[in-house]
Order: structure tokens, then C-alpha cells, then sequence
């Protein structure tokens, strides 16, 4: 099987996750961003994760991945309980996490943006729809100072290192996809089990952080 990503997209993220989580092998390919042919031809939109079976059907939508793959692949491990303050907190800190990382994204050096058009494709698309990049990263320390309040009240909520809830579920896919994200912005201050929880879950489902290049 073929997994196609963009590197930085937490939807494309939530893709991988099951495949390492499971310990399924797969090809990833990473398209680049300007790529609007590649996707459209598999599924009729630009639109990332795209699975290719081994028969050579494509399936896309992150969460049809992840379903498939678990359900097809031995006994499912995303059967655990959901936590619907999880689910709050996630929706409430979206703003500030796209405020942080959106500017930072095309400055990284991902695969989807190998080549200059690649790179202004994505910044002109989002400047579009967020603002001026510039401007954005300009406000990174009030932001910084929100998010630090909400990685505390997350703190209370991870029960195990290795699953938030206690056992693997659908909110470790959230969960993750979100502070995999955060990874790529310098000066988060993660409380103790929050930056545990992070680096085990990523060694779990077998996608790297990006601390090493954050910016």
C-alpha cells in the first residue's frame, strides 16, 4: 500500500498514525504542494491523505483510512473510550495552535515544498484565508502565553503516556496530530506529561516530531 501526505498536515498525520500504531507497512509519498493533477486524477480533489490499495483503488479522507486499516488489519486497537472534554479542549485551542504553525509551516523544510512554486502555492493560499504570515508571527507571544494556559489544563486530562485516555483510541489521533503541529513552534513550554505523552506517542505511532527544526 501507498500512503500520499503532505509532511505537515495533521490530516495526513492521523493517516500515518494507524499504520505504525498497528505496525502495518506501507510506501509514504510526499506530494508536493502545487501538485494538483496527482490527487485530483486518484480521487477528483486535491485533497490529502490519499490511500492506494494493493489493488490499485485509492480511499480517501483520513478517516476512512484509519478505519479501513484497523478494522482489515488483525484486531482493532482504536477501541477505547473517548473523553468529550478532550474533544472541547481541542476545539478550543484551534485557533491559537493554525495562529502558530500556519506562518511557519512553508519556512520547514518538508517535502511538499522541495521547490519554490510548491512553497508559494501553500503561502498564497493561506494567506488568503488567515492574513498575512508576517503578521501572524508578529503575535506569536501572546499566543504563546494561551497556549501555555492550555497545555496546563490538558496536563490533568492524559491518564497513561502511551494513550490519553488510558487505552488507545480516537482521541490519541487527535490528540497527537495537534501537538505534532505544536512541535514545529520554538518556545513551547510543555508541562512534564504533556512533552512524555508527545514523545511516546510518536514513538508508538512512528511519526517523528518536528523539535529538531522548530522555528
Amino acid at each position: 500500500m501507498k500512503l500520499y501526505v503532505y509532511d505537515h498536515c495533521p490530516f495526513c498525520v492521523k493517516a500515518r498514525m494507524i499504520f505504525g500504531l498497528k505496525d502495518v507497512p506501507f510506501e509514504l509519498e510526499i506530494l508536493l504542494n502545487d501538485d494538483e493533477e496527482t490527487p485530483r486524477r486518484m480521487t477528483g480533489v486535491k485533497s490529502l491523505p490519499i490511500l492506494e490499495r494493493d489493488d490499485g483503488s485509492f480511499l480517501g479522507k483520513s478517516q476512512d483510512i484509519i478505519e479501513e486499516i484497523d478494522r482489515t488489519h488483525g484486531a482493532p486497537v482504536l477501541d477505547g473510550p473517548r473523553n468529550p472534554e478532550l474533544a472541547r479542549w481541542l476545539k478550543a485551542t484551534s485557533d491559537t495552535v493554525l495562529a502558530l504553525v500556519i506562518p511557519r509551516v512553508p519556512q520547514a523544510p518538508f517535502g511538499e515544498f522541495a521547490t519554490p512554486e510548491a512553497r508559494a502555492y501553500f503561502t498564497e493560499k493561506k494567506e488568503a484565508a488567515f492574513g498575512r504570515f508576517d503578521e501572524l508571527r508578529d503575535q506569536t507571544s501572546t499566543h504563546l502565553i494561551d497556549l501555555e494556559r492550555w497545555l496546563n489544563e490538558l496536563e490533568p486530562m492524559i491518564q497513561s503516556t502511551e494513550a490519553v485516555n488510558g487505552v488507545l483510541s480516537q482521541d490519541d489521533i487527535e490528540l497527537f496530530a495537534t501537538l505534532r503541529q505544536l512541535s514545529l513552534v520554538e518556545g513551547v513550554q510543555y508541562p512534564a506529561r504533556v512533552d512524555a505523552y508527545r514523545h511516546a506517542m510518536a514513538k508508538l505511532a512512528q511519526v517523528p516530531l518536528n523539535d529538531e527544526f522548530a522555528l
